[in-house]
């Protein structure tokens, strides 16, 4: 950037800087590519860390055609019906039935589905805008 910048001084001291807006322009753009390169790194950090998890998008892609979030976790988490029925300390009848949608869970059961297959609540009770 090679715009002329004026610098006004209070007590001697260096207190703004006056410089064209599209040099402004230029500044917002160059800081929030910074923004997002240290964002990258740092996620991509956290994954060789074992501190992300990446999800594989047909997981995303179920989610988002509307099928049953606990089905579809339950599944990518590789456990059977019975087994993720233990877990949250349920029947694996009433797992069905959250599965198929004949039953609504309570907050309690599905924070236990959701600590059972280490993700959220947020990530069962997932609704998406279609």
């Amino acid at each position: 950037m090679n715009a002329s910048v004026q610098i006004i001084a209070r007590d001697g001291r260096p207190e703004w800087a006056v410089l064209p807006y599209e040099a402004y322009l230029q500044l917002i753009e160059e800081v929030e590519l910074l923004q997002d390169i240290r964002d990258f790194d740092a996620v991509k950090l956290a994954i060789e860390q074992g501190k992300e998890e990446t999800i594989p998008g047909e997981v995303v892609f179920a989610l988002l055609d509307g099928e049953n979030p606990i089905k579809v976790w339950r599944e990518y988490r590789g456990l059977t019906q019975q087994q993720l029925a233990e877990r949250a300390g349920i029947s694996p009848a009433y797992l069905s039935q959250l599965e198929t949608g004949k039953r609504v869970g309570s907050k309690g059961v599905l924070l236990a589905i959701a600590h059972a297959l280490n993700v959220s609540l947020d990530d069962l009770v997932f609704q998406s805008d279609s």
